[in-house]
């Protein structure tokens, strides 16, 4: 096995596509492929078989829809990344698909290096958006609502807005002059606070109620 390899389970009920992205992380020096499946269904059995580090997971399957997968998945597997994979932009999924615990999603015709590049960022801990996604995200899909008074600090404010444009804790530290300790202390307080589970969960929320 790779060394320090990146863990992947594949979701699709196209069997070309599933050993075509196969065939492209494979040949990525730090990622494996653990697993494929066809269907949501089958996609559940396998998170909670292998829990991967990142699972690619149509949006669209036989027996369960990618949004309902995930939120399976997650229940079995908690501390797989799922991104959800599209053959086009759907904007108006993007807000359902976060809120099921997805941390982005990604088209089906970005190049390889564009998945490799994706893979390694989710799995590093970032949220992933393409394109009008990521426009219809920041732009409140989910109706906004005034702020109910959540307390964050002028500090947490600036790590919440770092994290809404997508950076990581390594470059929030950079801009802040601070250590990734303190940046991880910070995001640890502004999700208890928010009452978020993650980082694409936390920028809903400071959307949704007028935080960022």
């Amino acid at each position: 096995m790779k060394e320090a390899s990146i863990r992947i389970a594949l979701a699709d009920d196209q069997r070309l596509v599933r050993e075509g992205l196969r065939l492209i992380l494979e040949a990525a020096p730090d990622m494996i492929v653990v697993g494929m499946a066809a269907d949501g269904l089958e996609a559940e059995a396998l998170a909670a078989a292998t829990r991967p580090d990142v699972m690619l997971l149509d949006i669209r399957m036989p027996r369960r829809d990618g949004i309902e997968t995930t939120r399976r998945i997650l229940q079995v597997s908690p501390t797989t990344r799922v991104v959800l994979l599209t053959t086009y932009d759907m904007p108006d999924m993007v807000v359902e698909g976060v809120q099921a615990g997805a941390v982005g999603f990604l088209l089906k015709d970005s190049s390889a290096e564009e998945l490799c590049t994706a893979v390694r960022a989710v799995a590093r801990g970032q949220v992933l958006l393409q394109g009008q996604s990521a426009a219809s995200l920041l732009a409140g899909l989910a109706r906004p609502e005034p702020s109910q008074g959540f307390r964050l600090t002028t500090r947490e404010h600036e790590v919440l807005r770092a994290i809404a444009r997508g950076q990581s804790n390594a470059e929030i530290a950079q801009a802040l002059c601070v250590s990734e300790t303190t940046v991880k202390t910070h995001i640890n307080h502004i999700f208890a606070k928010l009452g978020a589970r993650d980082r694409a969960h936390a920028i809903v929320l400071a959307q949704k109620h007028r935080l960022v």
